[in-house]
């Protein structure tokens, strides 16, 4: 059965970043905090509801269901993306400088992949590793709960919601993907990647 959810505490310096304020950060936060109450309300609510109902056209049952997927995605979403901000950006170095080289050409190849995936996007964008495929790949979805691969994990999000950029650029999304690579903590990208096990 499926556990309640506290909201992580993440590192001070995403209040004091480069081209994304930190009133943007605050209120930013509280939409992960949201995720987090909604996910824990969910689950609360599936352990009493009516299981004979469910049904595929309309039921309690189906509704939690899925708004579960939704609830789910926007905390997991959101812990990827800020654990991996509030850094210094610029090139990288490690495992993932070698990742970028080997399935990309060029960090910068990946970057310019990066940010074209994410004038695309809906939501979301994620660097993951396909598992299946043994491959590296920028993928992007354009709700919450609409991650495309299964077997993939992911080591990077980029939040392309309106609410990440809106108050420090309105429409002007490009810039402030330039702000997200400038902000990158790439020895957390790089914990990340060796925490699962992963090549490069």
């Amino acid at each position: 059965m499926l556990k309640d959810l506290v909201s992580i505490k993440f590192k001070d310096s995403i209040y004091s970043m480069h081209g994304i304020s930190r009133k943007t950060v605050e209120n930013h936060l509280k939409l992960y905090e949201g995720y987090v109450k909604k996910y824990n309300e969910i689950i609360n609510k599936l352990k009493s509801v009516d299981l004979k109902s469910a049904n595929q056209t309309f039921s309690d049952f189906r509704s939690l269901k899925i708004d579960l997927t939704f609830a789910i995605g926007g905390v997991r979403n959101h812990e990827v993306y800020f654990n991996h901000l509030g850094g210094a950006g610029g090139e990288p170095t490690g495992i993932i400088k070698e990742i970028f080289v080997e399935n990309f050409g060029s960090y910068k190849a990946w970057a310019d992949d990066l940010k074209a995936s994410g004038m695309s996007a809906r939501g979301w964008v994620w660097l993951a590793y396909d598992w299946y495929g043994q491959t590296w790949f920028n993928y992007l979805g354009d709700a919450q709960n609409t991650y495309p691969v299964w077997g993939a994990s992911v080591v990077l999000a980029l939040d392309t919601y309106e609410h990440a950029y809106w108050m420090d650029y309105g429409t002007d999304r490009a810039s402030y993907i330039d702000a997200f690579l400038a902000n990158l903590d790439w020895e957390a990208v790089n914990k990340t990647v060796r925490e699962l096990g992963i090549s490069k």
